[in-house]
């Protein structure tokens, strides 16, 4: 097991509060093994989504929070939103976006707004903002279903690129 090695200018209360926190929020966990094979993250983030609406530019999917994209403080994590928001903006810019085009992340932003607690239903509406021939800018909004409360804003940007000819 790897120790932690903090510079000699940090108070070891510090030390021990930052070590403290990243255990309590599950770091250091083994990941089992039937978790590690490829294609699993993919797997896992799309069993949340169902698709409600799909039109030109627009894209409207259903996410229910699974405790198994939770986070210690049992509600939607960050980096599950980030990768569903990734997957449903690449579906929407193919919408719109021709099949002789690659598309390449060149940016994701996130702004988290209010949590969605586990077991909860979330909108995820998706919407292109601009789509030319280089490039696709994409919004996405969660909100929750019942409430219709703003979760997380987000925007990405592609890069449409040629298909390769190799």
């Amino acid at each position: 097991m790897a120790t932690t090695v903090a510079s000699k200018e940090m108070p070891p209360e510090t030390v021990a509060k930052v070590a403290g926190f990243i255990m309590s929020v599950g770091g250091g966990s083994v990941v089992p093994e039937k978790y590690e094979g490829e294609g699993i993250h993919p797997d896992v983030i799309r069993s949340l989504l169902k698709v409600q609406h799909i039109h030109r530019g627009r894209l409207t999917c259903i996410v229910t929070v699974k405790p198994y994209v939770c986070n210690a403080y049992n509600t939607l994590h960050g980096g599950a939103v980030g990768s569903i928001a990734e997957i449903i903006a690449i579906a929407c810019a193919r919408t719109v976006v021709n099949k002789d085009k690659e598309l390449f992340l060149g940016e994701l932003s996130v702004s988290y707004l209010a949590a969605a607690v586990n077991q909860s239903e979330v909108m995820v509406d998706a919407s292109v903002v601009r789509s030319g021939r280089n490039l696709t800018v994409v919004a996405i909004e969660f909100k929750l279903k019942d409430t219709e409360r703003l979760t997380c804003l987000c925007r990405a940007t592609f890069y449409n690129m040629p298909v390769s000819s190799l």
